[in-house]
């Protein structure tokens, strides 16, 4: 009788016989795959709440506001394009994006050049590196600071540094930050002067060019000027690129500095008047906080054109080591 069960068993075809139960050595491997995922966003938790609360939630909020009259003490009132139409005919809208473009344009070159310039000093293995690269990047590291505006607004001032230094020389000097043609060149000159962070990456890219193509230009008699510019430049292009995006975006974010040299009012007569510094006027000094977050807008629009401006001409003059 028990063997012929055990031969039934065996002929039973294999579609009607019961399916295989889950393997146990599979078991414990998902369990452990689900309790790092869920591990991980346990720990992801707090950046996700913020991206929601502080990134995601405000930039919207600023969206639905642009669209409305708000004043901070009534509630929003739904205006339409009405704050975007304003823009066109603010006169002092129009002299904020002027000024912004002539600060962008000058300071952003002269903070690359500067930072392009020390970094090949500092690239010539010269003694004390790390000393003098915390040194040039601390700048960088105050830009912001309400404290360097101020030692920049004396250094600039009536009595400051350099008209102590003119006095020397015989030429008499005036308060170049109340002068209109001379204000926003102090600004100009700051934001020169905080070439740290690109300095530190220029020093980072030219430490990754071989060594083997200034070798090949030795053996072939170039000059250091035809080295510089037929071999450092190219090889550095990307390097250059990366830090023209950043400092372009970081100069139209600029709004310290103005504020504390004209003291909140962008003068004299709005020569300093950024465009970030007039948004503050709008939004927390006459509390027309819809018109403000409409300027906000604008303000990442003109952002996202240049840089797609920026990726847009790289392909002619950005040169990668496999091209």
């Amino acid at each position: 009788m028990s063997r012929t069960t055990t031969v039934l068993r065996r002929r039973v075809p294999p579609e009607t016989a019961a399916p295989p139960g889950p393997d146990r050595a599979d078991r414990p491997r998902y369990s452990r795959r689900v309790r790092d995922g869920v591990t991980g966003y346990v720990f992801l938790a707090p950046w996700l709440v913020g991206l929601v609360a502080i990134t995601i939630g405000p930039i919207l909020a600023s969206l639905y506001l642009a669209f409305t009259d708000y004043s901070l003490l009534k509630p929003p009132e739904w205006v339409g394009l009405a704050n975007f139409a304003e823009m066109l005919s603010d006169d002092r809208l129009h002299k904020s994006l002027w000024v912004t473009f002539q600060y962008v344009f000058i300071s952003v070159p002269l903070q690359l050049v500067m930072a392009l310039g020390l970094a090949i000093v500092l690239n010539q293995g010269i003694r004390g590196l790390s000393f003098y690269r915390s040194v040039f990047y601390l700048p960088s590291l105050l830009a912001g600071s309400v404290s360097i505006a101020i030692l920049w607004r004396q250094i600039f001032g009536q009595d400051g540094l350099v008209n102590d230094v003119l006095a020397k020389v015989g030429i008499e000097g005036q308060s170049w930050i109340a002068h209109p043609d001379f204000a926003l060149g102090t600004l100009v000159l700051l934001n020169g002067w905080t070439f740290g962070a690109p300095m530190v990456i220029f020093l980072a890219g030219l430490r990754q060019i071989p060594s083997s193509y200034y070798e090949a230009a030795a053996v072939d008699g170039a000059s250091r000027w035809r080295v510089f510019v037929h071999v450092t430049l190219p090889l550095l292009t990307p390097i250059i690129f990366f830090n023209l995006v950043l400092q372009v975006i970081g100069a139209f974010q600029s709004f310290t500095q103005a504020f504390v040299i004209s003291g909140g009012s962008g003068g004299p007569a709005d020569s300093t008047l950024l465009f970030t510094l007039y948004l503050y006027e709008e939004g927390f000094g006459s509390f027309h906080m819809g018109y403000a977050s409409a300027m906000a807008w604008l303000l990442l629009v003109i952002i996202a054109t240049l840089t797609a401006l920026n990726f847009l001409f790289a392909k002619r003059w950005v040169f990668y080591g496999d091209e």
